[in-house]
């Protein structure tokens, strides 16, 4: 078949269009186009007025070489990429040792899952609890105030990513198509056909749990076992005489010992116990870049109306998006992140006495307001220089601030935009309700962030509102605080994708410092199970 990137047709355009155009674009006639089908479908609001669907179609030609040889001047036609996924090992028919995946988030699953369909049955180890029931532990801390450290939104089978707008697209690099065998993967897991051909697609938290049961299922299946509520408190370390460093294993909580020389260290953003062991047991670990900041939100009708102006509530656009940044004069970076349309802001804690929020959309993506992380960028040299896990203590500091400010009971301290540009505490919210549970205290920000990301923020906010009509708003709300953007460490890796000085170790995903969303998390979990196998089976 044959792909046709970019057809360009207005938003209500008849069905008949796109087989219009196609044949324009091709000089097809009659009984020469076959068929085709949809890859992906995207729009381009850039103008309100006149908004465009844009498509990348495959096509079945009766003559492909004779298609090619008209259009060889479009850079924008040649064949259909193929992106069927293919193993790179097969599980010996001896094998002596199972591999370990610590971690069920996107990229312990994926992770498991390749090893399974390898036939290298996987062992994976998770923290928290299966996800229906830390579904209803998560409920526990946005509706009574109570957190358990062990299963919340950030601990517990299918990670963090859980609880978020289940975004799937990503600004990875691709060439192997590995993202399309997660969007696979996800369809037969019971996600909606829609995700394999929408530009920006997302699934929701309800679907999500469905869908990690269902995959969970598999990877047993094919000879995988899972073991919840199992947290590794200490990796089991080999020294050869010549100084080499070999994984042998990990202990247990419970003080059971499971013996590996293959381990897939999938850890989320918030398993900061690990990193500390982790460091202490040698393991090379260094600071990396994060952000922290605010969520900010809106009532989803002005996005709507900001973004695609008289097509606001068009059916084939949905809720609206932004993605917003500003260099600051203070040197400092602000932008939007993790943009929730008809969402809510959540309650995102994993340790007590410390507070921070994250945000959710539903897969109809229809609660009243759109929300987003208001962030700014902070980087080791200048704001926590000197130690690995400084970053960690950076952001501690910080949600123990927002916890005070918000009375200590995990509601959340929150500001009308008018009263934190003013530099004044808001004594009450306004038109706009904040959604974040269990509750938002009316209050001063400027002690929940250092003074840098303050001004920055204030900065940047009304010029984000030369963009989007009313996003610095008097009533749009602020609350506090995101601090959980990325991790705030990296365990470093080579080439091979093992630890640097640690054999065996493979340190991988979003909490390693490889990842950052659902689908990049997914994707590196696959790069990485496979070269466990290459591994084991000394490719």
């Amino acid at each position: 078949m044959l792909r046709v990137n970019e057809i360009k047709l207005p938003i209500d355009h008849p069905p008949q269009a796109l087989e219009a155009a196609l044949r324009a674009r091709l000089g097809l006639e009659g009984a020469e186009l076959v068929r085709f089908e949809v890859a992906k479908r995207a729009h381009d609001a850039r103008r309100k007025t006149a908004i465009l669907m844009v498509y990348n179609v495959d096509v079945e030609v009766t003559d492909e070489a004779a298609v090619l040889k008209r259009c060889k001047d479009d850079p924008k036609i040649g064949p259909t990429p193929d992106t069927r996924y293919r193993p790179v090992a097969q599980a010996p028919a001896d094998l002596a040792e199972r591999p370990l995946v610590i971690g069920a988030g996107p990229c312990g699953l994926f992770a498991g899952l390749i090893l399974a369909e390898m036939g290298f049955k996987p062992i994976i180890l998770e923290r928290g609890k299966v996800v229906r029931e830390r579904t209803k532990d998560t409920w526990g801390l946005w509706r009574r105030s109570e957190l358990n450290p062990e299963s919340n939104v950030q601990f517990g089978e299918g990670g963090a990513g859980t609880f978020s707008d289940g975004k799937l697209y990503s600004q990875i690099k691709d060439p192997r198509h590995l993202g399309r065998k997660v969007l696979t993967e996800f369809v037969q897991a019971g996600a909606p056909e829609e995700i394999l051909t929408e530009a920006h697609p997302h699934i929701g938290t309800f679907r999500l749990v469905t869908m990690v049961e269902s995959m969970r299922a598999k990877i047993e299946a094919l000879g995988g076992e899972y073991q919840f509520q199992s947290r590794v408190t200490d990796l089991l370390v080999e020294t050869a005489a010549d100084g080499t460093r070999r994984v042998a294993g990990v202990r247990l909580h419970t003080g059971e010992e499971i013996a590996a020389r293959h381990v897939v260290m999938a850890l989320g953003h918030s398993s900061r116990d690990t990193f500390a062991m982790l460091l202490e047991r040698g393991v090379f670990l260094e600071a990396k870049p994060f952000s922290l900041g605010f969520r900010i939100e809106h009532p989803q009708s002005w996005i709507d109306k900001a973004r695609f102006g008289p097509f606001a509530g068009h059916k084939d656009l949905g809720a609206a998006a932004y993605s917003l940044s500003h260099h600051c004069s203070n040197g400092r970076t602000v932008y939007s992140f993790c943009m929730c349309p008809g969402g809510t802001v959540v309650a995102a804690a994993s340790e007590p006495g410390r507070l921070v929020t994250n945000g959710m959309s539903q897969y109809s993506r229809n609660e009243r307001n759109a929300n987003a992380g208001i962030v700014v960028g902070v980087t080791p040299d200048k704001d926590y220089p000197g130690h690995p896990l400084a970053g960690v203590e950076l952001q501690r500091r910080w949600e123990e601030a927002a916890f005070k400010a918000g009375g200590g009971t995990y509601a959340a301290p929150g500001q009308r935009v008018g009263d934190f540009l003013a530099g004044r505490p808001s004594q009450a919210l306004g038109e706009v309700i904040p959604s974040y549970r269990p509750g938002v205290t009316p209050t001063d920000l400027s002690a929940c962030l250092p003074d840098y990301a303050i001004t920055a923020i204030r900065e940047a906010l009304p010029v984000f509102a030369r963009q989007i009509a009313g996003f610095a708003a008097d009533d749009a709300v602020l609350t506090g605080v995101e601090t959980r953007t990325s991790s705030p460490v990296r365990i470093t890796r080579g080439k091979d994708l093992q630890s640097l000085n640690t054999r065996g170790l493979f340190p991988a995903g979003e909490g390693a410092g490889y990842a950052g969303g659902i689908l990049s998390a997914a994707v590196d979990g696959i790069k990485v199970a496979e070269a466990v196998a290459l591994a084991i089976t000394d490719h």
